[in-house]
């Protein structure tokens, strides 16, 4: 079977391709991130998603490399990691009660044959009406503030939830795993085939 690379520093992440029971290797991308808003989200993605799998085509030269990235859009806007507990109560302060689409990308990059898929998986979440002490308990509680739309989904992240919407859920925590088992299937590797 051939070497398969997680382009990803992102407990999260790991803990999804785990969940295939595939062998794997977890590397950190050498790729700058940059937000470009004047591309269209889903675009975006993917070539961020491409771009962390290609940085490490050297390092891995007989292997098949996943890259993902992920966008929060609300309001029209690519919105960022907050960085502060301030922009964190921001963002979830103007998202409180209407619905918000995060843009999954996914990469696969087969260094041996030179072959590059790539995919965008939506998924669209609709937050509760917060009222501001429950934004300022959550963001005590779970400090999002390295999260693209300063929550996760993973932990307390759910309760500010109305309502979720997509085909993979797997998506929304970063690496969507229905897309990924497809294009690890067509590249030669069946996590059932094991």
């Amino acid at each position: 079977m051939k070497k398969l690379v997680l382009a990803s520093t992102s407990p999260y992440r790991r803990e999804l391709l785990e969940r295939l029971g595939i062998p794997f290797e977890a590397a950190a991308p050498r790729f700058h991130e940059r937000i470009d808003q004047s591309v269209k989200p889903a675009e975006l993605v993917q070539s961020l998603a491409l771009g962390k799998a290609l940085s490490l085509q050297n390092d891995f030269p007989e292997a098949v490399i996943i890259g993902s990235d992920q966008v929060f859009v609300a309001s029209g806007e690519i919105v960022g990691k907050p960085e502060t507990a301030e922009r964190a109560f921001e963002q979830l302060r103007s998202m409180s009660g209407s619905s918000h689409t995060f843009y999954t990308g996914l990469a696969l990059a087969d260094t041996l044959s030179g072959e590059n898929l790539t995919a965008c998986i939506p998924f669209t979440v609709t937050l509760r009406a917060l009222a501001d002490d429950e934004i300022r308990n959550y963001i005590r509680r779970e400090n999002p503030i390295n999260c693209a739309g300063s929550f996760m989904i993973e932990g307390l992240g759910i309760a500010l939830m109305e309502r979720l919407e997509g085909t993979d859920f797997t998506a929304l925590i970063g690496l969507p795993l229905i897309q990924l088992v497809s294009m690890l299937r067509f590249v030669g590797i069946n996590p059932l085939g094991l």
